[in-house]
């Protein structure tokens, strides 16, 4: 590495650039028009199927749900009707009823003086 003179009044020259070389231009290709027009309409095509497909499911779905909300609706009803049974049920099954209906029907509670138990061990 040659030194460095900082105080010479001598300049050097400049550095010889050399003029870029030319780039051979590319040449361009011939396009087949037919082959790009083929190309969209196989895209377009695949598009509209996938998208025919996800409103096919869409209305699967809202039909499902739709007879969900009809069975949730029966099975309500059903609930209510079980709750009128049960409620029925337990009315008719009191001892007050019970004994209402025993002395329309000509019967009498036993007297407590009268009553007595049975030993079926023998």
């Amino acid at each position: 590495m040659a030194a460095v003179d900082w105080f010479t009044a001598e300049v050097a020259p400049a550095p010889v650039r050399r003029a870029p070389r030319a780039r051979p231009r590319a040449v361009p290709r011939a396009r087949r028009e037919g082959r790009r027009l083929t190309g969209g309409i196989v895209w377009i095509s695949t598009f509209a199927v996938l998208l025919a497909g996800v409103v096919a499911l869409n209305v699967a779905v809202l039909r499902t749900n739709m007879a969900l909300n009809e069975l949730n609706k029966q099975q309500l009803e059903l609930q209510a009707q079980n709750a009128t049974l049960a409620s029925q049920l337990s009315s008719a099954g009191s001892s007050l009823r019970i004994e209402q209906t025993a002395h329309r029907l000509g019967l009498v509670p036993a007297q407590a003086a009268d009553t007595s138990y049975l030993n079926l061990g023998r």
